[in-house]
């Protein structure tokens, strides 16, 4: 048989541990939106700027070309 004190502190490591594994799971769903959101904020608009740059040079070039620069 399992000595009741020990089991005691078996049972308080594994509350400890249940809360650990919470705590970690929590740090890592905020982490994980965290870099959602740099993505949605950061990387996307750098993408549509890619796209959208050469035409609006185009566009720029084009004008200055009709005024005679």
């Amino acid at each position: 048989m399992i000595d009741p004190e020990l089991a005691a502190k078996l049972d308080e490591i594994g509350a400890k541990a249940e809360r650990a594994y919470r705590a970690a799971e929590s740090a890592r769903k905020y982490l994980f939106w965290t870099g959602v959101v740099t993505i949605a904020l950061i990387v996307l608009p750098l993408i549509g700027l890619a796209f959208a740059l050469p035409q609006f040079i185009s566009s720029y070039t084009t004008t200055l070309n009709s005024l005679g620069y």
